[in-house]
């Protein structure tokens, strides 16, 4: 855990001795808060957290927070030291305790039952002028994750739509959405059972498709390794896999795609 980090001004009173010129000065103060060395950027006035305020400044967005295993107080200190910093914030698998704090602290916490989220949106304006984002899900029991991508996908600003119950066992369900699926830069496809989802959108979309599997199914899915394998080794081009449950990581590398594709014809 970093300590003892000098203040701004104290920065710029040593580096002032070794750059001469103001742009130089200036350019070497912008490399130590790309590195996190700015007092405050690291977190660790908080004590049992570091947390990483320069994430945005490198990666695009704000850091999330894991709820599991994190006392519920201490999530909410974590948002309310990204609201100084104007951050937006999302919270993933919010506990019972966790949600109760953070409603009752933090103003304008939403809420999100079926994916255990909440999502903490500052400042002006809404969505990204970007590419849109399409969550498909397979079926009702698949939900959970599939709500857990979209909430993802909305902290991130990127316009963004959910198409639920759309399996193989009712393909005809599907088809009716093929003309949305050229309209939006990447598709999140949340399934288990043998997840063969990803693999008939992958046949039709122009664009990435994110197979997300999910632990739903019988004994022979083995809590979501048989849909994983069958995503991995999908047939269709575009389909890549993220980790089983994992709604928050499929949402995030949808949103991080579509966040750098121009805007035509997005989902609303």
């Amino acid at each position: 855990m970093a300590t003892g980090l000098p203040d701004e001004s104290t920065l710029r009173e040593l580096l002032g001795a070794v750059y001469s010129g103001s742009g130089q000065l200036e350019r070497a103060l912008a490399g130590l808060r790309s590195l996190g060395l700015q007092q405050g950027a690291v977190g660790s006035e908080m004590g049992d957290c570091d947390l990483d305020l320069l994430r945005e400044d490198r990666c695009g967005f704000p850091e999330v927070v894991y709820g599991p295993g994190k006392p519920a107080e201490l999530v909410v200190r974590i948002l309310q030291r990204q609201a100084e910093f104007g951050q937006d914030s999302l919270v993933t698998r919010v506990s019972v305790e966790q949600r109760e704090a953070v409603l009752s602290a933090i103003p304008g916490a939403v809420w999100n039952s079926v994916a255990r989220t909440i999502r903490v949106s500052r400042g002006s304006g809404g969505d990204r002028d970007c590419g849109g984002v399409l969550v498909v899900s397979a079926g009702s029991s698949d939900l959970p994750v599939a709500e857990e991508a979209v909430e993802t996908v909305r902290w991130m600003r990127v316009p963004v739509r959910l198409i639920q119950d759309v399996g193989v066992a009712g393909p005809h369900r599907l088809l009716q959405h093929i003309a949305e699926f050229r309209r939006v830069a990447a598709i999140v496809c949340v399934a288990g059972m043998e997840a063969a989802l990803p693999s008939v959108l992958g046949g039709y979309a122009s664009c990435p498709v994110i197979g997300v599997p999910t632990s739903v199914g019988y004994g022979a899915s083995l809590g979501g390794l048989t849909a994983m394998l069958s995503m991995l080794t999908s047939c269709a081009s575009g389909v890549v896999c993220v980790n089983i449950d994992a709604g928050f990581k499929g949402g995030y590398v949808a949103g991080m795609i579509a966040s750098r594709t121009p805007a035509a014809g997005v989902a609303g």
